[in-house]
Formats: structure tokens, sequence, C-alpha cells
């Protein structure tokens, strides 16, 4: 347990950074802290969920290769993947990178929903300011219109809006369920809560509502879909938490600098890269990233300016958290091996050559 306390120490550390930000806010605004989904046992029932999907195949494959399906043998096969597949140790890595992203993951939630009471300005105007000197005097999101018209793409985009919600908590379930290299999962998920603790550590410097709010002419043409209705109930949430936050019964969620959505696509870029996971894997990764940056300024979620706030979050939480969980060699990063950090063979020391010569130098006891 204590070995895999180090492996997410970082993230430990930012959910109770959070969670002491969360509960100093809560008291000094009079506001009521929630859980941010209304069920916590929501992520617990994902990664059990995943358990399930990583051992009832082994189960049924291993049975079927043995031609026995009475209850007994099966039972006996599902207690024999248990042992390989969940023993003590894996229960500890699970469940403690499970605690501390989640921890981060409610605390940053409530942490920005409570930003409109902490900070009462906003820098919509500023930040569309800086997009029009960047863009050639056009707003962003009229530019992509112009581009990729107002028909089909805007369901495209939508569509993958709605993906990256259900991505996030699929991939902490791979990384922490699926993979034996805890090693990359524990860099994973502690660059996930990084990038938490640090969106909401901006959302509360520098509120913004995001263009859709701050500019809705811009977005008129476009056709109604999902997203649009998520748009509206947003809204909706953030006028009756801003007017009652004990009466309204929810968080709000609307801040835009920086975007998180493309700050944890670049964390998921840069991870799958730099971990070598196969060509498909990083090409698709790569290929959603374009349509995050694009869509989030398509559907007007952000500015062009949140978009290099969330590449710069998270590209620093995937070094920070390579640093910190000992996946570098110096200040690169670079995967360890093994469970408790084995070094790569190139990383191994290499005898002196005063002693290579004939005898081999003496071992250290």
């Amino acid at each position: 347990m204590l070995h895999s306390a180090r492996q997410f120490g970082l993230a430990w550390a930012c959910g109770i950074l959070l969670a002491i930000v969360m509960v100093v806010l809560a008291v000094w605004k009079h506001l009521p802290v929630r859980d941010p989904d209304g069920n916590f046992l929501w992520f617990p029932l994902i990664l059990l969920a995943a358990i399930v999907v990583d051992v009832a195949p082994r189960v049924a494959h291993r049975s079927r290769l043995r031609g026995s399906w009475s209850r007994a043998d099966v039972g006996d096969v599902t207690r024999e993947v248990m042992r390989e597949r969940w023993h003590k140790r894996q229960w500890a890595y699970a469940l403690s990178g499970l605690g501390a992203w989640y921890l981060c993951y409610a605390t940053f939630r409530n942490v920005k929903s409570m930003v409109p009471f902490v900070n009462h300005r906003l820098y919509d105007d500023r930040l569309a300011a800086f997009d029009r000197k960047i863009w050639f005097g056009h707003a962003p999101a009229v530019v992509l219109h112009h581009v990729f018209g107002t028909g089909i793409f805007a369901h495209i985009f939508s569509g993958a809006y709605i993906l990256w919600i259900g991505l996030v908590p699929a991939s902490i379930a791979i990384a922490l369920v699926w993979t034996r290299a805890t090693s990359a999962g524990s860099w994973y998920v502690t660059a996930v809560a990084l990038d938490w603790v640090l969106g909401a550590l901006f959302y509360l410097l520098v509120p913004t509502l995001g263009p859709i709010y701050s500019s809705p002419e811009h977005f008129t043409a476009l056709p109604h879909t999902y997203v649009t209705d998520l748009e509206s109930g947003l809204l909706t949430d953030y006028t009756a938490v801003t007017q009652h936050p004990w009466g309204a019964g929810r968080l709000q969620t609307i801040a835009a600098f920086p975007s998180l959505h493309v700050g944890i696509m670049t964390t998921i870029c840069l991870t799958v890269t730099l971990l070598g996971l196969r060509r498909w894997i990083r090409v698709v990764a790569w290929i959603f990233w374009v349509v995050t940056v694009f869509g989030t300024m398509y559907l007007g979620w952000h500015f062009f300016a949140d978009i290099l706030g969330g590449i710069v979050v998270g590209s620093f939480a995937v070094w920070a958290s390579a640093m910190t969980t000992g996946n570098h060699v110096g200040l690169r990063p670079r995967l360890r091996y093994g469970f408790t950090g084995e070094r790569r063979p190139e990383e191994e020391p290499q005898p002196d050559p005063a002693t290579s010569s004939g005898a081999r130098p003496a071992r250290l006891s």
C-alpha cells in the first residue's frame, strides 16, 4: 500500500490541496459542497465494471479450453484468474489511483462552481480581443464556420464533444484496471489529476464564460445539435447557482480558460506517444486532438486563447507527473519498467573499464 501511495503521491497531494481550497472557499463565501454527479458511487461502479470486463473474458476462455462449464469448475477458474490478475498489490494500486483521481475530480468540480462568487470579473472581452489579433481581426469561430460550413460539421464536432466526456473515465479505467504497467498507469492518472488542479487555479484567476455565452450572435447559424441543448442546460445551471447557491441543488460548470478538453487531450496524446503505444492508437489520439481543438472553437465553448492555455496545462502535467512518478531520465520524460521501477537495460550501470578486462568486479552485498 505504501508503494501505491508513492506512485500516486502527487495526485493525492493535488486532491488534498484542492480539498483545502474548496473548504476555505465554501466557508468564506458560505457555499455548499456537493457530490458533482449526484451519486458518489458512480466512479467506483465504473471501476468494478472494468474489473468484470477484465476478468470475465479470461474466465470464459480458460473454461472453454478446459471444456467444462460446471459451476464448480467456473468458480475455480474465476478464483484462479482473480489471484493472477487481482492480487493484493493490484487492488492497492487501483484503489489508491481511483481515490486520488476522484478526490481531484470532485473537488475540482466544486471549486469550478464557486468561481463566480470568488472572482466577479470576466475576461471574455480581453480574450476575444487577443483572438482577433491572432486571427487577423476575425473571431476564430466565425472563420471556422466559413471553412467548415454550418451543416454536417456541426454534428461531427458535437459528436466528438460528447465522445470526449466518456473518454476520460474510460481512459482512467484502462490505466487502473487493464494495464499491468503500473508505472505507465500512475503517470497518466497523476497527469490528469494535475490537469484538474491547474484548470481550477486558472478558472479562479481568469474567469470567463466562453464565446457561446459572451458572443452568442456568432453561433446563430449553427443547426440544433446535442451540444445546443447542453449549452442551454449549462447556462440554466449557471443562472440557478449564481442566484441561489444553496437552493439550486446542483453545481455550475461554465468556465472557459484554459480549455481542459484540449488540456486533457494533450495529456492523452503525449502520454500514448511517450509510452510508445501502437501506431494506430497514436494516430487516432492525435486526430481526435485536432478535432477537439477545432470543435471547441467552432461550437463556441472556447476562445483560441483557451486552446493555447490547454496545450500548456496538458503538456506541463505530463512532464511534472513524469518527474514525480519516476518516469524520467534526467529531466526527460521516459517510462520506467515494471511494478517497482526496474531500469531499462541501457540504463543499467556500465562496468568500470579498469575492471572489465578480465576479472568480474566484486558484487556489493
